[in-house]
């Protein structure tokens, strides 16, 4: 029963995450795109109010107008809105779903023994760890080489470095699947961080100062920019690390952290390209397109470098020998009896009597019937099951899943 409750607060709080990063990275895109396509007023009285910039658009049957004033506006408005809650919504959310679907299991889902053999506790530990450490570190090179000639070059390189050992650590002390969430999470962390401890707090200045009639400090807008900047390269790799856990053969990979920091660094300048090319329609950027190129052929080399690898015919017939056990008498036959054999010692843990993991049960013949394609697909074709291979599960044990599913699945010996 805990298992099904589980489930459902796993599922409500992804449904509400996705909608709250919707929300939050929608605003932050469109306006990511409103600076870079302003252009300079036309009419003299927004000159005179102090107008840097205006856009003209056409959505849903209206035409809007925004305008921006670069430093402050003439006065503050009754109403102002704040753009904050997105961004603190989707990080309690994801950092909630994290915690019940990871750290409350850490030992499944976290802890892979053939990487470090610790504790779910200390597993949990390092995992959050990840989250605080990273964070620290990425503001400390944002305020000391940030205000430096060539700031933002030197910021870029020592993030990157920064996410490549992360990245490192993470794949090889972390299961897999988790390895990549968790250097999403530790972005995503940082992009709320930058959100809480820099642009709201910048802008809450910036409004009192206009309230009491004082000098407005452009530094906070400069420093606001800044960081809003940093969170839209993250967003398109943050996304690819988060979905990534869906997809086995980018995190089994014996060189996984290659694999998630090159698809990073593709999503970044395919973001590059969206962020210059509005500018570029304007003629004030360069052509952005080698950025996306350069994006989708790290994408396309990600593609052929992951490829499976035909079996070799030795392989194949090592591991027939090795699963012959048990065989009807028909060449790659595996009886049921045989079958059993192997999930009552790898997948009884989370898939019989007592429990069932995502609802699902293996140990009466319907039920091994009734899930046999997920069984093989899980088992054999992706290896995720057993999670973070908990129960030890071989390769010849495997192999004697591959053979019964592929000569019929039969339950009925």
């Amino acid at each position: 029963m805990e298992s099904y409750y589980l489930e459902w607060g796993s599922l409500l709080l992804r449904w509400v995450h996705v909608i709250t990063a919707i929300a939050w990275i929608g605003s932050s895109f469109y306006f990511v795109f409103l600076d870079s396509s302003l252009t300079p007023p036309v009419d003299d009285d927004l000159k005179k109010q102090g107008v840097s910039g205006e856009l003209w658009a056409v959505h849903g049957g209206g035409f809007y107008h925004p305008v921006k004033f670069a430093v402050r506006p003439p006065q503050l408005p009754g109403h102002l809105h704040w753009f904050y809650w997105e961004a603190y919504s989707t990080w309690l959310t994801g950092f909630s779903l994290f915690a019940i679907s990871y750290l409350w299991s850490a030992n499944v889902y976290l802890v892979d023994k053939a990487k470090m053999d610790w504790t779910p506790m200390q597993a949990g530990g390092v995992a959050l760890a990840f989250l605080v450490v990273f964070w620290l570190l990425y503001d400390l090179i944002c305020r000391t080489l940030g205000q430096r000639k060539n700031g933002d070059a030197m910021v870029g390189a020592g993030v990157f470095a920064l996410v490549c050992v992360a990245s490192w650590l993470s794949t090889h002390w972390f299961a897999g699947k988790a390895s990549f969430l968790i250097v999403g999470a530790m972005m995503g962390t940082t992009m709320s961080a930058n959100v809480a401890h820099w642009i709201i707090p910048g802008q809450r200045k910036v409004v009192a100062s206009i309230k009491a009639g004082e000098p407005v400090d452009p530094i906070h807008g400069i420093r606001g920019k800044q960081r809003s900047v940093h969170n839209t390269y993250f967003t398109l790799p943050v996304l690819f690390a988060m979905l990534s856990g869906h997809y086995s053969f980018t995190y089994n990979h014996p060189q996984s952290w290659l694999v998630l920091i090159a698809m990073m660094f593709a999503g970044a300048a395919i973001r590059q390209f969206f962020v210059m090319r509005h500018g570029y329609k304007l003629g004030r950027n360069a052509n952005p397109l080698p950025y996306a190129l350069v994006g989708v052929a790290v994408i396309v080399a990600m593609i052929v470098w992951l490829r499976p690898q035909p079996e070799s015919a030795s392989q194949s017939a090592t591991l027939s020998i090795a699963g012959g056990q048990g065989n009807t008498g028909a060449t790659g036959q595996i009886s049921y009896k045989t079958l059993q054999t192997v999930l009552e010692q790898r997948c009884y843990l989370c898939h019989g009597p007592t429990v069932q993991s995502k609802g699902l049960r293996f140990d009466a013949p319907q039920y091994v019937k009734q899930n046999a394609a997920n069984i093989y697909q899980q088992a054999v074709v992706t290896k995720v099951m057993p999670m973070s291979n908990t129960t030890h599960i071989s390769a010849a044990e495997r192999q004697i899943i591959a053979q019964w599913f592929e000569s019929g699945a039969r339950v009925d010996e």
